[in-house]
């Protein structure tokens, strides 16, 4: 048996987030710099040992006012709380392509257990003869539950900014 790495690759990769913005519409962002490493035995994905961290100074949703207000300490705190850090704790089997990720999400100094869902896309040897796994990883926090607890109400009572995000992860992984 035999340690395997999975390097992320970057360029084929991808992390988004939704918030109901004013309870009738979404708002969508991304981190633009993340790093991600699996490591697994052999081929068997149940064993994987996942790492993802992401540059929360590199929050985008393409409008540098509400950017600069989610880095402020009314959301991530970004001069304070550099990082957003997953730490997984278990990969468990669901169906032929699906498995449960299991692990500590860190947030703002704030660290709760969560489970994501993964979509397996396979696995195959590229032109230049690497092999890539792909994945899609999707899941919904409360960001209440990290501390980030700005809120404030429209003028029917309805809340500014949803408590809860849901994010989608694309990943492409390298075997090293």
């Amino acid at each position: 048996m035999a340690t395997i790495t999975w390097a992320l690759e970057p360029s084929h990769s991808e992390i988004t987030f939704k918030v109901r913005h004013m309870m009738i519409s979404n708002v969508t962002g991304q981190f633009k710099k993340f790093e991600s490493k699996v490591e697994t035995t052999d081929d068997d994905l149940t064993t994987a040992d996942v790492t993802f961290s992401a540059d929360i100074d590199s929050i985008s949703t393409n409008n540098d006012q509400r950017d600069g207000h989610l880095k402020s300490p009314d959301f991530f705190d970004a001069a304070t709380y550099t990082q957003l850090v997953f730490e997984s704790t278990e990969m468990e089997k669901i169906g032929d392509d699906t498995y449960k990720l299991h692990g500590n999400l860190t947030m703002r100094g704030v660290t709760n257990t969560i489970a994501l869902d993964v979509e397996f896309g396979g696995i195959i040897k590229d032109p230049f003869g690497y092999t890539r796994a792909g994945f899609t990883v999707t899941g919904k926090v409360n960001r209440k539950d990290y501390g980030l607890n700005w809120s404030a109400l429209t003028e029917a009572g309805g809340l500014v900014v949803s408590d809860d995000v849901k994010f989608e992860a694309h990943m492409e992984y390298v075997k090293a």
